[in-house]
Parts: C-alpha cells; structure tokens; sequence
C-alpha cells in the first residue's frame, strides 16, 4: 500500500466513514512496536512516548540569535530565547504540520508538513517561510497561526526581536507576505504573542507582548544600559501591542485606548474567558517582576477595553520569574486554571512554578496550589502544556526546562547571584555582569511530566514514560500527529535538536476530539468553549491561539474519557454568543462542528 493510499483511508476513516476497523489497525507508523518495559509502562500509568525525529524525517536543530560582542560576557543567557514551535493544518488536508522557528542571521525555520504514514517533509523554503533571518532584520522568537482574513486557511505571524512578519496563506499552495500592507509595527522586540478576537466582531486581534524595549538592536548595541533595573519589578522592558483586525488586510494600534500600557518584561500570553462572561480575558506572563492580568470591560464609547487585575486577582503579588502560561480545567468542575512556569534550584533559588485555581467557576479570585497539587518544583521552568497524554479523562502537564547548558563541571550559580542583589543601576548594565566562561546555569535538567489523579494531585513520571532528555527545553506543543486519538508530544530546545515523541495510549481508554469553524465568529473559532458531560463528569476546554512558552497546540480540542465511556451532551458557546448542542456524540472519532445560526 502506497503512503497516498494509507492517507486517504486513514483520512476517510478518522472523518467518521464506515470502511471498517481493520484498515485502521492495519497502518503502522514508526514507534508502533512497543518493547516489554514500554508496555508495563502504558499498563501502569496508560501511555508511553517514543522519540521518533529521526524516522519520522526531522533534523532540525536550533540555531541561537546572534548578539554585539559587548554581551559577550553573558552571551549564552541573552541567546537563550528563540526555540519555538507552533501546530498547523496549514493545508486542510485533515493531518497536523508544525512550523519551527530557528534564531541565528541566515539560518532557516521549517514548516513540517504531515504526510500521514508517520513521517514529515519541509515546505517552508518551497512556500516562502523559511529565510527570516536575514541579517538586519532581527531573530525569529516565535509563529502563532490564525485564520486573520476569514478564508478559510490559517495566516502565519513570525514574532521576532526584530521586524515582526505577517504571511497571507494562499489555499495551502503557498504564502504571501503582507508585513506593510497590514501596518504593523517595524520593529518590536517581542517575547510572545498570541490571535483572539476581543471585541467579538469576527475578526482575529493581534496580542504582542515586547521583551527588550523596541529601541534595543541586539546585534548592534551603543550601550550595554540594556539589561532588566530589577529582578523582582522591573519596568523598562518592551511594551505591548493590541492591534485590532480592520477587515481590510489592516491592523490598528489600539493599545492605549483599550489600556494595555504595560512595559514589563513579556515572555508568554494566554487568552480565555476566565469570568465566563463571553468576552477574552490576558493572562501575561513577565519576567523579572509580576504578572498581567487583563479583563475584559466594556468601554465608555461602546467599545471593548482591559483593566488590569493582577493584583486583586492574587496571580499578580509575588514578583517571580514568568516564562509560561497555559490554562486547563485540571479540577474537571468547569474552570480555567492557570499553569506559570519560574525557576526552582534548590538550596539556590526557590521561586517554584504556579497553579492559580480559581475560587469558584467564574470567580477571578485565584489562590495558588501549584504545591499542594505537586506541580511546583520544575527546575528552570519554560513550557508546559495541558493535555490528556493518557485518555484517562483529566488533564495531565508536560514541562521542559534547562536554562544554560555548558560544561557539566562548572555552575554560573554563585556569579548569578551576586549580580541580582545590585542597585538597578548595577543591574542594568550588562558590563557589571560576571562572564559565563562556558560555565553551566541550571542545565542538564530532567523534564517533567505529571499525570493528573483525578483527586487533586499530580503524579511525576516523566523517566518512567520515555521523556528523558536533557536537552535546554523551550517550547512543548502537544497534538494528535497520527490521527489516533492520542496526543503526541513536539519539543523545540534552545541550540538543540527538535524531538518529537510519538505517545501510545491503553486502548481502553477513550477519546473525543472537536475541529471547529466559526461562521458568525472568526473562522479559527478561537475563543469558542466546548463543554463535554460523560460517565457523570464534565470537562471544559476552550480553542486558543498561542499556549505555554512559544508555543501553539494543535487546533482541534481533544477530550479523553477513560474506560466504558460514553457522552451524554456537548455543549458549544461560540465566540459570538450562539451556542450549539449535540447529544450522545460517538466517542473515538474527531467531530467537525461548524457554527450555525
């Protein structure tokens, strides 16, 4: 059987079409076969992973951006950004692709397109999204994928310390760069950004949350007065963008007037309807300092406008490290908690990872019990992501971590820290900095990742179930790369190599997943809600653009269900209020809902 043939059956089988369960169990993909300890593995905990880059045809290895040889005492910890990966079916063809980012002047990114017998080619230099990194233009950071004109195909923006990208999608065949027609900024030096449609008109908005103030060039500095004036509240960063959707291929700079004014030190975005008032709220990750949190208000002229809450809320008190945001219903009661990533070193540094649960569904009140539920300790925390890895029916969390990894013999611990008890003025001079000399700052470390008990705890296994690298993790992505119902895990590491691990669940246990387009709403239906009741639980997700460390999940929720599942209601509240029911829905199969009136 040709790998065309095996996409087109697998394609019509995962569409719900009657060719019979035997075809379906007939395809292999690399990493099918399990050995004796992996299957003891998926019988104790219900999954196991398997790297498969290599013969699933990726070879991908991240360059680092490159900066002024002024930095150059502390250069492994201003390159230590840009690894990025972000999840697509850039060409409808019913697979995942994903889009990966690499970060030094004349190195390539790669968009993976999915060929559906378990392996991947490169398309981005045949479709135009490969060189941008062109010298004088800055370093790719990350991509997040909306459909911004309504077409029916997802739009590519390139976020960059640098002149930020936009790229029309031609129908899958190609791309187009608008960068100038849409208006947008020339140059920002963005750490994150996310798609979400905030007044609700049906058109996708643009989040860009900066990172170095926009007049920093790092390749080409005046001054070394650049760095952070503090650890703890530091306000000299980048600011950030909401740039509104005109319709017209355009975008407006409404940031002011709809009070984003912040100028932290950005580096992750999340976007949901916490209030469950119908409107998106921002959640903001900073570094050195607290975190944004922004609701949705109705403004004075009729509008849609943010009020800061951090504070009020409890997520924005403790000045900490924030490197990620992602949220996921962990408690199964129909709220989004909030997973932020900082650093943890023992005996060093303790400021440990984040888990605001709300007070109630709904309540903006969050209290953390990222210790309490055994998600707190993850060394230097980047990524991390929300999933059911295991089909049980609660979310589990995948984390990477490794900041700098030199020599293995040497720690940069003690210089790091005698640098962060100086006046702002100290601080913010990168000359005062203690060189690195290839010396180690929390590398090497082992990822994490915890299995959700369903009784308020988390189970670390991470070892146990295959993800044993050491590698310097930035961005974790989880999606169902083989059409299988279970979600597969892509990692993209800092001056490393990609990883792709392939995840075997137990069999028993089932699965729904929900491809959604909005008609009324954007099209990217982001922002919709998906409430699914089954076996006497119920579990929310909600569609998102950007999620965890430069990072974007796959589009299509996936639901998983445990054993002898069987769903009682769906329930689907669009983005522009419609909301839509479907009762007793077949499990084991992804379900496209469009949006009707």
């Amino acid at each position: 059987m040709t790998p065309g043939l095996k996409k087109t059956l697998l394609s019509l089988c995962f569409a719900g079409v009657l060719l019979g369960p035997v075809i379906y169990r007939r395809i292999a993909h690399a990493g099918d076969a399990v050995t004796l300890e992996q299957q003891q593995a998926i019988d104790r905990y219900g999954m196991v992973l398997t790297e498969v880059s290599a013969a699933a045809g990726i070879d991908f290895v991240h360059a680092r951006p490159r900066v002024d040889g002024k930095l150059a005492n502390i250069e492994a910890q201003i390159a230590s950004m840009g690894a990025a990966v972000s999840v697509v079916d850039f060409d409808r063809d019913g697979w995942n692709d994903f889009y990966v980012t690499s970060s030094a002047p004349g190195s390539l990114n790669r968009l993976y397109r999915n060929l559906g017998d378990g392996r991947f080619e490169d398309v981005a230099g045949a479709l135009g999204v490969a060189d941008l990194n062109q010298p004088g233009t800055g370093a790719c950071i990350g991509a997040v994928w909306a459909d911004y004109d309504n077409d029916g195909y997802e739009d590519l923006f390139v976020y960059k310390w640098g002149r930020p990208e936009l790229f029309r999608n031609e129908r899958g065949r190609g791309f187009t760069r608008v960068t100038e027609q849409a208006g947008l900024p020339e140059w920002i030096n963005a750490g994150t950004a996310t798609w979400f449609d905030y007044d609700n008109d049906g058109l996708v908005d643009l989040f860009i949350g900066g990172y170095w103030p926009d007049d920093v060039r790092l390749e080409s500095i005046p001054t070394t007065r650049i760095m952070p004036e503090s650890f703890e509240y530091a306000n000299n960063g980048g600011r950030q963008y909401l740039l509104r959707n005109l319709g017209d291929g355009r975008f407006a700079d409404v940031s002011r007037e709809a009070g984003i004014v912040s100028t932290r030190w950005t580096l992750a975005v999340v976007a949901a309807d916490f209030n469950a008032d119908g409107w998106p709220d921002l959640y903001v990750a900073n570094d050195y300092g607290t975190s944004d949190f922004y609701q949705n208000e109705p403004a004075p002229d009729g509008g849609r406008r943010f009020r800061e809450i951090g504070y009020a809320a409890g997520v924005g008190r403790a000045p900490k490290s924030g490197m990620n945001a992602s949220v996921g219903d962990v408690l199964n009661n129909g709220s989004f908690a909030i997973y932020q990533s900082n650093i943890s070193e023992e005996g060093v540094l303790v400021q440990g990872n984040n888990l605001w649960v709300p007070a109630a569904p709904g309540a903006m009140q969050f209290a953390n019990l990222a210790s309490a539920m055994g998600v707190e300790l993850g060394g230097w925390s980047f990524g991390a992501q929300f999933g059911d890895l295991n089909n049980d029916g609660f979310l589990d969390l995948y984390l990477v971590n490794g900041y700098v990894s030199g020599n293995p013999r040497t720690n940069y611990w003690y210089d790091f820290s005698e640098i962060t008890g100086g006046h702002k003025r100290i601080i913010s001079d990168a000359k005062n900095w203690p060189a690195m000399e290839g010396r180690s700052l929390a590398g090497y470390q082992r990822k994490r990742l915890w299995l959700n008990g369903g009784d308020g705890r988390f189970t670390e296994v991470a070892q146990a179930v295959g993800a044993t690298d050491v590698l310097d993790g930035r961005a974790v992505a989880l999606a169902d790369f083989g059409n299988r119902g279970a979600l597969d895990v892509v990692v993209a590491n800092q001056g490393g190599r990609l990883l792709l691990y392939r995840n075997q669940v137990k069999p028993a246990h089932a699965w729904i997943a929900f491809e959604l387009e909005g008609t009324a709403s954007n099209r990217s239906a982001i922002g919709a809600q998906v409430r699914v009741r089954w076996n006497g639980q119920e579990q929310l997700q909600e569609v998102a653009s950007a999620s965890g460390y430069c990072a974007q999940n796959q589009r299509r929720l996936h639901f998983g269900l445990g054993s002898d599942a069987r769903v009682e209601r769906v329930s689907i509240r669009w983005p522009s209020g419609r909301e839509q029911v479907l009762e007793s829905p077949s499990v084991n199969r992804l379900h496209h809902i469009k949006e009707t009136p």
